[in-house]
């Protein structure tokens, strides 16, 4: 017994071996977009974050979607995405109804040529039933994360100018990512820019992809409203790091949309990038406010940045608007006085106002606001969000 607890215990202390970090992707014709998504009522994601940072540290540009998708919402999120294949993650018993599913929506929704890729806890039985009803791969528990890595990889194909069978979002979620690779776009694309374009900025972790969520959210019940300076739809570009080892990105702000409610209510793209490089994205907000016409016109665009620093202020020149936000304890005064970051805000925005430190922030926020407003949120439970956007869209 004391042989045998000693030789487990030595096994237990033995680390992991470390997934190697290194780009496994630049040969391709371009850089695989992969959305990960987990359906169904399993709430758990340890494992899809797993798969999600070696894919990533492989040179792949991963969207996740986060839990509880429904097969739409993650269909919705494939096409505005331009993805090269969805991976599914099933641990509720439910992959024979809502991978089949899945495979369906993708086809109504104009992109289904788009590989469905499925793993998890999967009968073995199972799999052919699942082959059949469309999906394309399937992956169980004992696949190592390197076989992972190269089925995305096969998935990765040249980009037609025009998928098969595209709806006006799939032909849009196309334009973009050619204009992003310096590709051309199909002639005779509408251009056109959004009536207000808006730049939220701010560091790491201030809050600023659930504020963003929760501004379109509210557009949008005040345009199905009918509710005045509210028309047609919102849209959202999120801008994410791009590895500088490896090339890939992990671009998980459209989590916090619940696309389960809004579905195609708002059309939101992620697009990974290296320090403030914004070469495209003049060329991208004109193809958003061109794709769509009447009632579904984009008239609201929001562009998030990259986690900011002090001196990342080039968005100010592409758009109308720059809500700057911070949080209780990013610094004292003198440290807001040094960071250039605060020169371009319209406005500042305290999010997280539930915090400790948040008057000492506003106060601070003063001596530098001069006749600019400043105004308090807390995103997660949508307060001070309502006069927030009215104040960025007057």
């Amino acid at each position: 017994m004391s042989v045998r607890m000693t030789a487990m215990t030595t096994t237990l202390n033995v680390p992991t071996t470390e997934f190697e970090k290194k780009d496994r992707c630049a040969d391709l014709p371009h850089r695989p977009r992969v959305l990960l998504g987990k359906m169904g009522l399993d709430g758990h994601d340890r494992g899809v974050k797993v798969i999600a940072r070696a894919l990533r540290d492989s040179g792949v540009h991963v969207i996740y979607s986060g839990l509880w998708q429904t097969p739409r919402s993650l269909a919705i999120s494939a096409r505005d995405e331009d993805c090269d294949v969805v991976c599914a993650s099933m641990m509720s018993n439910s992959h024979l109804v809502l991978g089949p599913r899945l495979v369906d929506e993708l086809r109504k929704l104009g992109r289904g040529d788009m590989p469905v890729y499925m793993g998890g806890i999967l009968p073995q039985e199972d799999i052919p039933k699942l082959l059949e009803g469309g999906i394309a791969k399937c992956f169980t528990t004992g696949v190592g994360l390197t076989d992972i890595v190269n089925a995305v990889r096969d998935a990765v194909k040249a980009r037609p100018q025009s998928p098969a069978s595209a709806t006006a979002a799939a032909q849009l979620a196309r334009d973009i990512s050619l204009m992003h690779a310096g590709q051309p776009v199909r002639i005779g694309a509408r251009r056109r820019r959004p009536g207000k374009v808006i730049g939220v900025t701010g560091s790491p972790g201030a809050g600023k992809s659930t504020l963003v969520a929760q501004m379109a959210a509210e557009f949008t019940r005040r345009s199905k409203a009918g509710e005045a300076g509210c028309r047609g739809r919102c849209a959202v570009v999120a801008f994410d790091p791009m590895s500088p080892i490896t090339g890939g990105a992990l671009l998980g702000d459209r989590l916090r949309v619940d696309f389960n409610t809004l579905d195609e209510a708002i059309y939101y793209r992620s697009l990974a990038i290296s320090g403030e490089d914004y070469h495209a994205l003049p060329e991208v907000v004109e193809l958003i406010g061109g794709a769509f016409e009447g009632s579904e016109a984009i008239d609201l665009l929001f562009v998030e940045t990259v986690g900011a620093g002090q001196n990342e202020t080039r968005i100010r020149q592409y758009v109308d608007k720059t809500a700057v936000v911070l949080t209780p304890g990013m610094g004292d005064a003198v440290q807001m006085d040094k960071a250039g970051i605060l020169e371009i805000a319209d406005l500042f925005v305290c999010n997280k106002a539930d915090h400790p430190g948040e008057n000492e922030l506003v106060r601070d926020l003063r001596d530098v606001a001069g006749r600019r407003p400043i105004l308090e949120t807390v995103a997660t439970k949508c307060t001070g969000v309502p006069e927030l956007l009215a104040a960025l869209t007057v």
